[in-house]
């Protein structure tokens, strides 16, 4: 895997089967940084012509309300996908992740994204292959 991205809210690769993998590190985060991980991910996306992330969450620490708000209002929004996005999800360890990330996803059902969760990455990776 190639590294396209890193800052302090993860890392972004770009896996050789035509897929974005993010992984996010632990703690806590500055929405700035969060925004540019996220524009940086749409950027390959969108140079590359994919429409399949594997997201890594396993570290990752709880969205706070304003990260969660950005994310459903623009990140997630079919307007800034611009076509269907498929996500296969690594849950988080932490409770209270697991928690906010259900609850940032219940609330995006309308966006351009189809996800699954997974606690296995080989099942993610399966399942993110179909499409």
């Amino acid at each position: 895997m190639r590294l396209y991205f890193d800052n302090p809210v993860g890392r972004i690769l770009e896996h050789p089967d035509g897929y974005a993998v993010l992984q996010y590190h632990p703690g806590p985060r500055k929405l700035a940084h969060l925004q540019a991980y996220l524009t940086h991910t749409g950027r390959l996306l969108q140079l590359r012509g994919w429409n399949k992330i594997l997201g890594d969450q396993r570290l990752l620490s709880p969205f706070t309300e304003e990260e969660s708000k950005w994310i459903v209002e623009y990140w997630l929004s079919p307007e800034t996908q611009g076509r269907e996005v498929y996500g296969a999800v690594l849950v988080p360890h932490d409770v209270f992740a697991r928690l906010s990330v259900n609850n940032l996803l219940h609330e995006a059902k309308a966006a351009a994204l189809t996800y699954r969760l997974f606690e296995h990455e080989p099942d993610a990776v399966e399942w993110l292959l179909r499409y």
